[in-house]
């Protein structure tokens, strides 16, 4: 009698509406603003050495953009993988709705990619002329598509080239922050869903892409160059570095401050949320993206940037903390993202969610994702070569 009493008041605390036992937006929904994140990171590099001219960080600078683009190819895959007629993503251009949140994606994808494209293709304008004539046939009118049909390396257009490298670079800060942020403001758009509506969520996504971002592209660097038993250049990791830390303090700040405005606030579903994070979320958030993921980095961070570090032990620490912060904001896209979906509208309980390992959107899918970009980064590196040679940025890569 006991056993019947207490299983009917567990259903009673802890009931789920039929319409809530499933998480609808699943592990490839999580994948697309994570891969967003890292163009937008990777671009505010670019643009700090390209618009604010970080010397510094000259080294990294068309490695970032490079970077970027592979990335951003990648970007759709995850939704289309997701949708259960993913051709239908060409009404967008058929039937244009302004007015639509989702379809605005789409454009500010195509904008961003056009001038990701065109940045790249001007900063890269004299190598490839100098491709063209060396190269014939199919080689050579590929090499044309990609300067304009123009060979002309005066003074001139050179110094024509640099004007459009900074306007470009300058125009893509505004077009990287709002492709990434309007995910944010998605989320933040749904009020039916009381731990994703706040007007920080689109900050938050922000600034943790800003981190994922310079994250991966000081592990990427550090990677490649040991692979390819090349010296790593640590001034330009150590202000990768220090802008990492302030991004990172800004990031983590802000993910806290919701949290605390959930806590006390604690009206309507917002004691849903407070339970959440202390019940199915307990682990992926006070553990692991709180404890492991975000006070260690402050700590690594903190030694890095604030004593004298041997540049061994600095490159080492840096690329440890670079993937313990990308592991930080790949939790964070979890927990807002799985996590938000595990209330229930009943306000009295939670759904659980168990990926899978063969699903259309389970895990061996999303380590494909995961690796098209950096096979797409390997075949760009054959036409881009990734590091930076020259004075001027518009003398290409066989400047000197």
């Amino acid at each position: 009698m006991n056993s019947v009493h207490e299983g009917a008041s567990y259903l009673i605390s802890n009931y789920v509406f039929p319409n809530d036992l499933h998480v609808h937006w699943s592990m490839m929904i999580v994948l697309y603003p994570y891969l967003s994140g890292l163009v937008d990171g990777a671009f505010i590099v670019a643009a700090l050495y390209y618009v604010f001219g970080v010397k510094s960080l000259k080294p990294i600078a068309r490695f970032s953009l490079i970077f970027a683009l592979s990335f951003l190819l990648c970007v759709g895959m995850p939704v289309m993988l997701h949708l259960g007629r993913p051709e239908r993503n060409l009404n967008m251009l058929i039937t244009p709705s302004p007015s639509s949140a989702m379809a605005g994606g789409g454009y500010l994808f195509m904008v961003t990619l056009a001038v990701l494209l065109l940045l790249i293709l001007f900063l890269y304008r004299t190598f490839l002329v100098k491709q063209q004539r060396q190269s014939k046939g199919l080689k050579r009118l590929f090499y044309q598509v990609l300067t304009f049909g123009s060979d002309n390396l005066s003074d001139e257009a050179l110094a024509l080239d640099e004007k459009v490298i900074k306007f470009l670079a300058a125009l893509g800060i505004p077009v990287a922050t709002i492709f990434h942020g309007y995910v944010g403001f998605l989320f933040g758009g749904v009020k039916a869903n009381p731990s994703w509506s706040t007007p920080l969520m689109p900050v938050i996504f922000l600034f943790s892409a800003c981190v994922s971002g310079i994250s991966g592209i000081i592990l990427a660097y550090i990677v490649i160059k040991r692979f390819r038993k090349e010296a790593v250049d640590t001034a330009c990791v150590r202000t990768l570095i220090n802008t990492l830390f302030g991004f990172f303090i800004l990031a983590f700040s802000f993910e806290m401050l919701e949290v605390f405005s959930h806590h006390y606030l604690r009206s309507g579903y917002h004691h849903m949320v407070e339970g959440l994070l202390n019940g199915p979320l307990f682990i992926s958030f006070w553990i692991w993206q709180v404890g492991i993921c975000s006070l260690g980095p402050l700590l690594i961070l903190g030694w890095l940037c604030l004593l004298r570090v041997k540049d061994s032990a600095f490159v080492i620490g840096s690329a440890i903390v670079s993937f313990i912060l990308l592991l930080q904001v790949l939790f964070m896209r979890w927990n807002v993202i799985i996590g938000g979906q595990l209330m229930s509208k009943s306000a009295r309980g939670y759904t659980e969610f168990h990926p899978e390992w063969f699903d259309k959107e389970g895990i061996i899918a999303v380590v494909f994702v995961m690796a098209v970009p950096f096979i797409i980064l390997f075949i760009l590196s054959r036409i881009f070569p990734l590091w930076m040679e020259g004075k001027s940025e518009a003398q290409g890569a066989g400047g000197k």
